[in-house]
């Protein structure tokens, strides 16, 4: 199983960067998919999440309005796209898989990959 999550940069307040996510090694179309953050020192944190297949979505508090989750099966890939950023949006931000009846909720999440660096100048 890999996740590669890519598309971090530096990027000052109030602009956009959109995140991907390449899944391979296991059916990506059975599972749920998730982006996380964490900032050093502190608890991994919910962002978003997307159904495997119907299209529901859902967002940590923080970001709604401002991030959208997307994802093309056919492509394996999972995407976040996000405007309106802000500095304490500055974060390693990772992809993983559910197949946890709480998907939306954040839970059941696994096989974490690499991380990309998102940061926010003020």
């Amino acid at each position: 199983v890999q996740l590669q999550a890519s598309g971090g940069g530096l990027v000052q307040a109030g602009g956009s960067l959109g995140l991907s996510c390449t899944a391979s090694g296991f059916n990506f179309g059975n599972y749920h998919m998730g982006w996380f953050r964490r900032v050093p020192g502190k608890e991994r944190e919910f962002v978003a999440a997307i159904h495997r297949s119907d299209g529901s979505k859902s967002y940590a508090d923080s970001v709604k309005g401002r991030f959208t989750i997307s994802r093309a099966n056919t492509k394996n890939t999972v995407y976040l796209q996000m405007n309106g950023l802000k500095f304490e949006d500055t974060a390693i931000y990772y992809c993983a898989r559910s197949r946890n009846g709480n998907w939306h909720m954040g839970v059941g999440y696994d096989d974490w990959g690499q991380g990309t660096l998102v940061t926010v100048s003020s």
